[in-house]
């Protein structure tokens, strides 16, 4: 492994920058490539693929769990000691992430992948084209910033006239920005050729339901079988659930890929800058509000109510912006209690390494008496 490497993963004169002050310290940048519940897996110029762990001080300074390295991500990395693990010391500023809502009823993002160029949405005919579920995935690939490519997957088996149909309900959807194409994942040939030629130190980032044809993708992309597929289910149509960790994959054209297992949910992510800066033109209308305390429901000279009433405001925008003080008091909830859960854990580490200290000595005493009759003396 050499700077070819770095080169095909994306490091450039920008990334070095960022990391001067990090050489000064002989720690070397690693990009992520995988991530398990104990660790990570990097690729790095020095030595090639290899595991790595997260620094207990780099993760207690992460607000929420966004804001720990994940795949794609360029981290410094600190290579330790005889036959220690290296250890993730710092995280490199992102150029951009890809994110979710964290599935179920948590507010909080999650980061599906980090420094993408471009996120390819992975679809099948007809069970799985929803466009409430695409307008989420374009929102969310716009709010990335990332190039975005739609592919109706298995077009082989799908009747003409459905994906004609399907082509016309979608690409007003797409518009400029989002390519989309009918393709079958296990014919090349039948593949983007911007998508089948990924240039080097570029990043595609594969998202999709489960069963759409994910693996089949990579695998056509990378030219071998580096992902086990599953068999189509006859009743329903549907593949099985393959995939089980996000991971970095080298293609042999140059670039990379980040694969991903299957997503059920598709919601949009915020914080509460975000929302803040949603209702920026509300706030700014309240401030003409006759009370400065004004509750802007059915208190006199209310200048939001009065927009509303007016037609000037939509109704579902001002019950959003009521509920704006809710939400954000949940997230920060939420970062509180994750905040609490640290502070925990830290003083059961404390205690843990104080009750060690006391074993030890008790111990140290009874090898050796006399040293506890001398401080009895003393």
């Amino acid at each position: 492994m050499n700077a070819k490497l770095m080169h095909r993963l994306g490091w450039d004169s920008e990334w070095e920058e960022s990391f001067a002050e990090f050489r000064k310290q002989l720690w070397y940048p690693a990009r992520i490539c995988r991530e398990t519940k104990i660790n990570y897996s990097v690729f790095s110029e020095e030595r090639g693929r290899h595991e790595v762990v997260l620094s207990g001080h780099l993760w207690n300074a992460a607000v929420t769990d966004a804001d720990l390295p994940t795949v794609g991500d360029w981290v410094a990395v600190d290579p330790g000691e005889g036959g220690e693990l290296p250890v993730i010391r710092a995280l490199l500023p992102r150029r951009n992430r890809f994110s979710r809502k964290f599935p179920g009823r948590s507010c909080a993002e999650q980061v599906i992948g980090a420094n993408v160029d471009c996120v390819v949405v992975v679809t099948t005919l007809p069970e799985d084209i929803n466009k409430n579920r695409l307008e989420r995935y374009l929102t969310l690939i716009r709010k990335s910033g990332a190039h975005g490519m739609i592919l109706i997957n298995k077009a082989d088996i799908t009747p003409e006239e459905e994906l004609h149909y399907a082509l016309e309900q979608l690409k007003p959807l797409c518009g400029e920005g989002v390519e989309l194409y009918t393709v079958s994942a296990a014919n090349p040939a039948s593949l983007p050729p911007s998508l089948l030629h990924f240039p080097p130190g570029k990043t595609a980032l594969v998202v999709g339901s489960s069963g759409v044809g994910k693996s089949t993708l990579v695998n056509a992309l990378v030219g071998e079988e580096c992902r086990k597929t599953g068999e189509v289910n006859e009743v329903t149509g549907k593949g099985r659930h393959i995939s089980v960790a996000r991971e970095l994959i080298l293609l042999p054209g140059g670039g990379v890929l980040i694969d991903n297992p299957g997503m059920r949910e598709v919601q949009m992510w915020t914080d509460a800058a975000a929302l803040r800066a949603e209702f920026a033109d509300l706030s700014a209308l309240a401030e003409q509000c006759r009370f400065a305390d004004c509750s802007h429901r059915h208190d006199a000279g209310c200048a939001v109510r009065g927009a509303v009433e007016s037609g000037i405001l939509s109704w579902e925008r001002y019950e959003h912006f009521l509920n704006l003080e809710e939400e954000i008091a949940e997230l920060e909830k939420r970062a509180e209690k994750r905040r609490m859960t640290l502070e925990r854990v830290t003083r059961r580490e404390k205690r843990a390494v104080l009750r060690n200290r006391n074993d030890h000595e008790d111990q140290q005493r009874e090898l050796h008496p006399h040293l506890k009759a001398h401080r009895h003396d003393l």
